[in-house]
């Protein structure tokens, strides 16, 4: 049986490796408590710029995607038959207004106005007008026909009146007397009915004048103008085909100015207005465009319950084309406010947007909501009000307490040394 008295020389150097053993542990927790308790006196000095939150102008503002369109697209189309002769312009050609795009084989045209001039000749001489003469200044009373009925209807008014003035007398019958009677009458109906003829003749005449109008017209029609200065789009004839009227020929595009449509949900139509400025981007071409907007639609979309608009762009310079895609952002309420600080201030990590913010000289970590950005400016929607001091530069942010920048030459503690602790000591570097 082995000897564990206390005096035996193993038993004594067992109590001494225990109390060295037991000892190192005490003394070492005594130090990191020492040190944790120095850690925890130290408060970290955020030297840095602040500033005040308040309401900036914010104007509320709504996004919505769209297409240009053209200002006016027609298709222009042919008036007469006939066999196309000439196609004087390609597709991209600018063609000015009045500029004849497409001309048609006018021969047979040709010989119907010539038609028309020869009889309106003819009636206007059957009333003794000249080519010159004016068609209102005609009088049916100067007319041959009319005065010669008229002469002959005042040769039977004397004869009748001297017949009357011997009715007494046995020179003249009755038989006589009935004879003038009827002369007069007659010669009367006849007056009445070159009057008549000659009314009718003017009216021939009118006839003819239309008629004529109609035949120079189609023979002007042969010649297709441009209605407005635009470019081709779209050609649909070739010389030698024949086309009937009413065919389609050419698609003429006026692109100087450009409409962007889009349209805006219900929920803003109240708000949208005419002259309310817009802002159109297109990412294929990197433009940007001002402007304004200009016709608004009387009526909501029922399939997709938005509410259409236009905008009109300026585009004398054909840096944009019809079709191209854009993005618009409108500004629904210019004078709107709301609180938004500079980029800077603002910190995002890991998903998380925070601001630094000084609260009794104490600089605390603040999560904020972000809305829109524009200008180097952020709104926030929430985690922070008006009047709230911020660390201007978000990379100077950190726990601890606020110095001002002006006060670095008279308040800061050396840089190789801590600020001093509450107990009268300073920390080491």
């Amino acid at each position: 049986m082995k000897n564990t008295h206390p005096h035996h020389p193993f038993a004594k150097f067992r109590y001494a490796l225990l109390g060295a053993t037991v000892w190192a542990p005490l003394s070492g927790c005594n130090e990191t408590h020492e040190e944790t308790k120095k850690t925890a006196v130290i408060e970290q000095i955020v030297e840095a710029d602040v500033m005040v939150v308040e309401p900036v102008n914010w104007p509320t503002t709504v996004r919505c995607q769209g297409s240009l369109m053209a200002d006016e697209t027609t298709t222009v189309s042919a008036k007469v038959g006939g066999r196309v002769s000439a196609v004087l312009f390609e597709i991209g050609d600018l063609a000015s207004a009045g500029q004849i795009l497409v001309e048609i084989d006018s021969e047979e045209y040709q010989l119907q106005a010539e038609q028309a001039d020869a009889q309106l000749s003819q009636a206007r001489a059957a009333v003794g007008l000249k080519p010159d003469d004016p068609l209102d200044g005609l009088n049916p009373d100067n007319a041959p026909p009319v005065r010669e009925a008229k002469a002959v209807l005042d040769e039977a008014t004397k004869a009748l009146a001297r017949i009357n003035s011997l009715a007494g007398s046995d020179v003249v019958t009755e038989n006589d007397l009935e004879l003038a009677i009827a002369a007069e009458r007659v010669a009367a109906a006849r007056l009445a009915s070159a009057q008549n003829a000659v009314r009718e003749k003017i009216a021939l005449i009118r006839v003819q004048m239309a008629q004529r109008g109609l035949a120079h017209q189609r023979l002007n029609d042969t010649r297709v103008p441009s209605p407005f200065e635009g470019y081709i789009q779209s050609k649909n004839v070739a010389i030698g085909a024949f086309v009937q009227a009413g065919q389609p020929l050419l698609t003429l595009v006026r692109n100087q100015k450009l409409r962007f449509r889009a349209s805006v949900p219900e929920r803003y139509a109240h708000q949208l207005k005419v002259g309310q400025r817009v802002d159109v981007r297109f990412d294929l071409s990197n433009q940007v465009r001002e402007g304004t907007v200009s016709r608004i639609s009387p009526n909501l979309d029922p399939m997709n319950r938005s509410l259409g608009f236009e905008v009109d762009l300026d585009n004398a310079d054909q840096s944009l084309r019809s079709g191209l895609f854009g993005e618009a952002t409108i500004e629904i309420a210019p004078e709107a406010k709301s609180l938004a600080i500079p980029t800077n201030t603002l910190q995002r990590f890991a998903g998380v947007d925070k601001v630094w913010k000084v609260v009794d000289g104490k600089v605390k970590e603040q999560v904020v909501l972000v809305g829109s950005a524009r200008d180097g400016w952020v709104e926030i929607q929430k985690g922070i009000q008006s009047g709230d001091i911020l660390v201007q530069d978000s990379e100077k942010g950190k726990p601890g307490k606020w110095l001002p920048v002006a006060e670095k030459k008279t308040s800061a503690p050396p840089a190789n040394k801590l600020p001093e602790q509450h107990d009268g000591t300073k920390g080491d570097t």
